[in-house]
């Protein structure tokens, strides 16, 4: 895999590779301190064993990832691979409006600076800095399914791994949290995990075919819990 200061130049396995480094749940960021509601819904029973366990992870991915941050993963690759400034700080200003719940939007933001803050250094390009610089401009907020997003495209990872592999994340690190909060055994995360992935690749399909106009599709139940995670009498995660 060859590189410049600007961009990748990725074979077939540097691809491959860029991937696994920007999902890995090592990637110093701080998702692992993130439950996105999903401690209320244990704490409320609604979410106590394997089976509503993977309801969870099932539904999220349904009908939250795929019509909110998997979209706007979506998009924002689009916009970079246009050299759309405008709509990528547009598409970043309404993900700000759509993450109700401050924890869920908090959260969202101080991810995508990290993730950033990495790969501007790893990557030094000019369209990356030029994102760097609205957001200590207050021109974008820096929302992680947006920088993500926009990091994929430079490096030019096929759009659809990239979809799926963020969608793949996103389902580990909620099974990771269930197993810590619920709890369940590795065991059984691990094949709650193997069980979802043919949904993964499925919803993948899907935000592919999504117009512009679905993105921001409420979840309203998601966005309760969230909120009322804040309140909770005692917590493990930040959201």
């Amino acid at each position: 895999m060859k590189k410049n200061n600007n961009i990748s130049e990725t074979t077939k396995l540097g691809s491959l590779l860029e991937i696994l480094h920007i999902t890995d749940p090592t990637l110093p960021i701080g998702g692992f301190s993130h439950s996105n509601g999903l401690e209320t819904y244990v704490q409320q029973n609604l979410v106590h064993n394997v089976s509503t366990t993977k309801n969870f992870v099932e539904s999220m991915l349904k009908n939250n990832y795929t019509y909110n941050d998997g979209l706007a993963v979506k998009l924002a690759y689009d916009f970079t691979i246009e050299n759309n400034l405008e709509e990528l700080q547009n598409l970043d200003l309404e993900s700000h409006a759509l993450k109700a719940p401050f924890e869920v939007r908090d959260g969202s933001v101080k991810l995508g600076i990290r993730l950033i803050k990495i790969y501007s250094k790893l990557l030094n390009n000019p369209f990356l800095n030029t994102i760097n610089t609205c957001i200590l401009e207050n021109k974008m907020h820096g929302h992680y399914a947006v920088i993500y997003g926009i990091i994929t495209a430079l490096l030019k990872i096929d759009q659809e791994k990239a979809i799926c592999a963020f969608l793949y994340n996103a389902a580990v690190a909620m099974v990771t949290n269930a197993v810590k909060l619920v709890p369940l055994g590795q065991t059984d995360g691990q094949q709650i995990i193997y069980d979802v992935q043919g949904l993964i690749e499925n919803q993948t399909s899907e935000i592919i075919k999504l117009e512009r106009a679905m993105y921001g599709v409420c979840n309203t139940a998601l966005d309760i819990r969230c909120m009322q995670h804040e309140h909770l009498y005692s917590r493990l995660f930040m959201s």
